[in-house]
């Protein structure tokens, strides 16, 4: 893997002020360094980059449907990956995952019903069912033998006869698990016995940092779990174009593909044809850029997971899978976390947004040298108190 990862030059700087970035451009004209929203500042693999030029040459941007390589791309990915079968009909195609979260609350029940997830969680798992007229039902994760995981007892005892979605984010961001089989499973069997569909955010599947270990979609469980779940998926996390607007949605049930692509009407647009063009060549020809990114990453993770470690009244848990680590700053006494960072030099998401006070997430998918500094300033700041 070592080998691989010298193929690409990750700790290359890339300027990015000036090139109106969300993550860059909230601290401009301040020395903060921006560790906070889920994109990364490494280039995006050759491959898609190459891709983009000659489409850009071609020079005619009409309205575009989806390309028959990039579906059959995208089948090969499931399968060789996950062990996935799917049917090209079970794809639906959405300009962004979070537009996915959106219409699958609308096309889900009615007005009044509840929608379950787990906390902390992405904060648009909690605010898509309040925009669709649902009910946001919280259920916190657990820490157990210093890992995250869900109490299945409360999670069973929070659904009621309102009950209609169950909202999983898988691998689950910000707390970086990847959920086992075993885990999965039990999900599952909850969903079955209450009759809810699940709704997966899969899009870190690509972002296993564990070696030896294999993301799951909860729809490969079983025929059963497959006639109940929507599953959402893109490109952009793994390879860093999440501007790009392309992700998608499997659907094997006919009736709950009907309903999900009636939620969206002629509201929801259609993905714009770079985004077509850089999620075909990322699946098609990104998978030696994954692999060393994936070693990177691995290597930024030990260095945040043993820096963390040592700074008084900080801790965090193991992160086998995104590029985020879930901090928990509690013991420090730190009020308003993220506020707290800022001034000390670094932009973390605090994690109040995701539903836990307290915390703050951190996104390690930079330059190692720079993540050496905000890791050194995090580390001024606390012993600064």
């Amino acid at each position: 893997m070592a080998d691989v990862a010298e193929m690409f030059d990750f700790d290359a700087p890339v300027e990015r002020h000036g090139t109106f970035s969300e993550k860059w451009d909230r601290y401009v004209g301040r020395d903060v360094i921006p560790l906070w929203v889920a994109d990364m500042d490494f280039r995006s693999p050759p491959a898609v980059i190459e891709a983009l030029q000659e489409r850009v040459a071609h020079g005619v941007f009409g309205y575009t449907h989806t390309p028959p390589g990039l579906v059959e791309a995208v089948l090969r990915h499931l399968e060789r990956d996950f062990y996935w079968h799917v049917e090209p009909e079970w794809l639906v195609w959405l300009p962004g995952l979070v537009c996915g979260l959106n219409v699958l609350c609308r096309a889900i029940g009615g007005e009044g019903d509840e929608v379950v997830t787990l906390t902390p969680v992405y904060p648009p798992f909690m605010s898509a069912p309040t925009l669709s007229g649902r009910s946001t039902v919280r259920v916190p994760l657990v820490l157990s033998g210093g890992r995250w995981v869900v109490d299945m007892e409360a999670l069973e005892g929070a659904i009621t006869r309102r009950a209609r979605l169950l909202l999983l984010c898988s691998p689950h961001n910000p707390v970086g698990r990847a959920w086992s089989r075993e885990e999965l499973q039990g999900v599952a069997d909850l969903a079955e016995r209450h009759d809810l569909v699940i709704g997966s955010d899969d899009i870190h599947a690509g972002l296993i940092l564990d070696e030896g270990v294999t993301h799951v979609p909860i729809a490969t469980l079983s025929p059963e779990t497959a006639r109940r779940t929507i599953t959402l998926l893109a490109p952009s996390k793994t390879y860093n174009i999440p501007g790009l607007g392309c992700s998608f949605a499997v659907i094997s049930e006919p009736a709950l593909r009907r309903r999900f692509i009636k939620a969206m009407g002629r509201i929801v647009p259609h993905v714009n044809l770079l985004g077509y063009t850089a999620a075909e060549a990322a699946y098609r020809h990104g998978e030696g850029w994954r692999r060393a990114l994936l070693a990177y990453l691995r290597g930024n993770r030990e260095l945040v997971e043993s820096r963390i470690g040592d700074i008084p009244g900080l801790s965090t848990t193991h992160v086998e899978a995104t590029y985020l680590a879930w901090i928990d700053t509690r013991q420090a006494g730190i009020e308003e976390p993220g506020r707290f960072f800022e001034r000390a030099g670094v932009g973390l998401s605090d994690g109040a947004d995701f539903g836990a006070p307290g915390f703050v997430r951190l996104n390690f998918g930079c330059r190692r040298p720079l993540l050496d500094e905000a890791l050194e300033r995090m580390k001024s700041g606390v012993e600064n108190l």
